[in-house]
């Protein structure tokens, strides 16, 4: 890379010097030529040249002058040597002369001097030429002189151009060979410098792979030491083995003494396992024998147990059918403490005070009293079957005598005030096993507002004083247990709605009420009821059922009248679906239990709400939904009596449209009719009792077990 450098700086180099060359030959360089000194100077001896800045000022002014004595000549070029050794060829400049001005002549004054000085300025003028003319031929002669100079000069500059130029020839040679020997000095440092990475690469895999070996080397040094502590380590325990084992084969020895008696004692005994085992072996044949029939017997038990289970079922349904599909019982309430007081309002108030006054110590008789006289007459004939009430009532006529009445009825069960919860549920836990057969059942609660409906269906919160809907789901999950041996496998959900103001309400839902539209479908072909957009809630134990009733009764519709506090204003259904399947048998079964409590029916005069709007609005919906529902069993027990094919209204309320199918023969109904005790609700007692009569004696068909075989 040398040669390449050197030649282009030397021709840098030559380029400069000509470029410096014809710089100083434009604008003179540091070797000018000389100038000419001026004419009016002291030295005389240098030529005259005339100026084009400063012309001949006298002759100019004079006039015509005389023309010049001598033509001027053009500069001659001076040759110079340059630093480089190179002849430049420079055209002589000089400055102009310095010529001192000729004053014009003063204006004659008067024509006597204008004639006398022309002569003497003449003479003047003829001195002056002829000393120009002396100046003039000194400076031809200078020049002539500087011209013969500056030729020698230029000889001696072209004579140095052309030893320059040879010693330029001779550096460019001397370039070029040291140009040649840079490059083949390169290669071969370049082939050196090869080599040399190639010996340090070789040097430095096998330092790698001298260090790989040592790592490797101590690794195995530090595993044979590991090994070597672990040998030294089981050779310890082995030691200690041994040492054991020796201890052990001198107790052995010991004890070889004492087992070499047992054997023989237990060799006697074993001649005598020997004879009981053969006499086993004997007997296990017959036991085989034995239990070879006692699986067929369990098998043929097993299959009696299927068949009664089913013989059980239609039998338990004819006995269901005998009593009637749709039955009626008829409950009593006892008498309160605040139907006494209540009672005691409408009469004379004074002795109102020793009843409530002081809860602890109260005055038993007068109670007693005002219980006596707050109760209707009520009489139970039947002592044994308790199928029969009987109310009495005696009274003035205009003409003031006593006028006696006495009215009789007769119904499936009737339950007097003192009957328990457990009582009344026992006559139902038939219907509850019904459900699990595959049957559906409607249970429902009728009467006056404050007669005990809700008590009988809900209950309290003891178990004593739990109602119907409670006992009947235990009942039903208690069954289903009892079942699963026999092949069952059971499957139960349950809903909770309420009808107010014939409009249907979630009281399972989490918003709030009438936000959602809820519609009654009804599938002719599998006889099931639904109600669109509920929820609908698996159901898992009984306990979970506690739950759910108590989250329905916070939110179901109640409100105060003159004939209870918190009546309930609406009706409420709880509906519990089964669906069973028998993987011995193959047939799958599906039941529901409805169970209902109806709001209470009253009149406007008693209960006093004639006064408040709503409390109006809400007696007219729930009297019209009942008298919708003794249309619907009036018109059941004409069709039932063969009179043709009678339209059942079951569209005209909200009520019956939901028991449609608890109502149609599709059902086994258990009709609940809640009575008040007291004397002045006896109208309203009656009324209900002539409904149920009419309800007792309707025949609606035979219901249908929903269930089917599995293919």
């Amino acid at each position: 890379m040398a040669g390449p450098n050197i030649a282009s700086s030397s021709t840098g180099t030559t380029t400069s010097l000509k470029r410096k060359a014809a710089t100083q030959e434009n604008i003179g360089g540091p070797e000018h030529p000389r100038k000419l000194a001026a004419i009016a100077e002291a030295d005389t001896n240098q030529p005259l040249r005339p100026s084009k800045f400063a012309p001949n000022t006298a002759a100019s002014r004079l006039g015509k002058g005389p023309p010049p004595l001598t033509k001027p000549r053009a500069p001659t070029l001076s040759t110079s040597a340059g630093a480089n050794g190179v002849r430049r060829t420079m055209r002589a400049t000089s400055a102009p002369p310095k010529t001192a001005p000729v004053r014009p002549p003063a204006r004659p004054t008067s024509r006597a001097t204008t004639t006398a000085r022309p002569t003497a300025a003449s003479a003047a003028n003829d001195q002056r030429f002829d000393s120009i003319q002396q100046q003039i031929s000194k400076i031809e002669e200078a020049r002539a002189a500087d011209a013969a100079r500056l030729d020698a000069e230029l000889a001696q500059e072209r004579a140095k151009r052309s030893d320059l130029q040879a010693s330029h020839e001779a550096l460019s040679r001397e370039l070029t060979n040291a140009k040649t020997q840079e490059l083949a000095q390169r290669q071969e440092l370049f082939i050196a410098s090869d080599e040399l990475n190639s010996l340090r690469q070789r040097h430095e895999r096998e330092i790698s792979e001298l260090q790989a070996d040592l790592r490797r080397k101590d690794r195995e040094l530090r595993e044979l030491n590991e090994d070597l502590r672990m040998y030294q380590s089981d050779l310890e325990r082995e030691r200690e083995t041994v040492r054991g084992l020796k201890a052990t084969i001198a107790q052995q020895a010991t004890a070889q003494v004492s087992l070499t008696a047992q054997l023989g004692a237990l060799q006697a005994e074993k001649a005598a396992v020997q004879v009981e085992f053969d006499r086993t072996c004997g007997s296990k044949a017959d036991l085989a024998l034995q239990f070879e029939r006692a699986q067929k017997r369990i098998a043929e038990l097993e299959c009696e147990t299927r068949e009664g289970e089913m013989v059980r079922r239609k039998l338990h349904n004819m006995v269901q059918e005998l009593k009637g599909n749709i039955r009626v019982f008829v409950r009593v309430r006892p008498v309160l403490r605040s139907d006494i007081v209540s009672s005691t309002l409408h009469s004379s108030g004074s002795s109102v005070g020793a009843i409530t006054d002081g809860a602890d110590s109260p005055d038993l008789q007068e109670e007693a009293k005002r219980r006596e006289e707050a109760m209707a007459k009520l009489v139970y004939p039947d002592k044994m079957d308790h199928r029969e009430i009987v109310l009495k009532s005696s009274s003035e006529s205009a003409t003031g005598q006593e006028r006696k009445e006495e009215w009789q009825f007769a119904f499936d069960r009737v339950f007097e005030p003192h009957s328990s919860q457990a009582e009344v549920f026992e006559e139902i836990s038939q219907l509850a096993q019904s459900c699990t057969d595959g049957y559906n059942v409607c249970v429902f609660a009728y009467g006056q507002t404050g007669s005990g409906k809700s008590f009988t269906m809900e209950g309290g919160a003891s178990e004593t004083s739990a109602g119907m809907i409670p006992r009947a789901v235990e009942q039903v999950f208690r069954v289903a247990d009892e079942l699963k041996s026999k092949g069952w496998q059971y499957k139960m959900d349950g809903q909770f709605l309420e009808i107010y103001n014939e409009t249907i309400n979630d009281l399972l839902g989490k918003g709030e009420f009438d936000k959602k539209k809820h519609e009654i479908k009804h599938d002719p072909k599998t006889g099931r009821t639904t109600v669109t957009d509920v929820n609908v809630v698996p159901l898992a134990s009984a306990t979970q059922v506690r739950t759910l009733l108590a989250l329905a009764q916070g939110r179901r519709t109640v409100a105060a009248t003159l004939m209870n506090e918190r009546s309930s204003r609406s009706h409420s259904v709880f509906t519990l679906r089964i669906r069973g399947e028998n993987t011995l048998t193959g047939e799958t079964c599906e039941g529901s239990l409805n169970l209902v409590d109806l709001a209470g029916s009253e009149r406007l005069e008693k209960s006093g709400a004639g006064g408040d709007r709503e409390r109006l609005k809400e007696t007219q919906n729930i009297n019209k939904s009942l008298s919708a529902l003794g249309d619907v069993i009036a018109a059941l027990g004409e069709k039932g009596e063969g009179k043709g094919d009678k339209h059942i209204p079951y569209r005209n309320s909200k009520l019956t449209f939901l028991l449609q199918n608890s109502l149609s023969g599709n059902s086994k109904t258990l009709m609940f009719l809640n009575l008040s005790p007291l004397a002045t609700h006896l109208n309203e007692s009656l009324c209900s009792l002539r409904f149920a009569t009419k309800v007792n004696n309707t025949t609606i068909g035979t219901a249908k077990k929903q269930a089917k075989q599995i293919a």
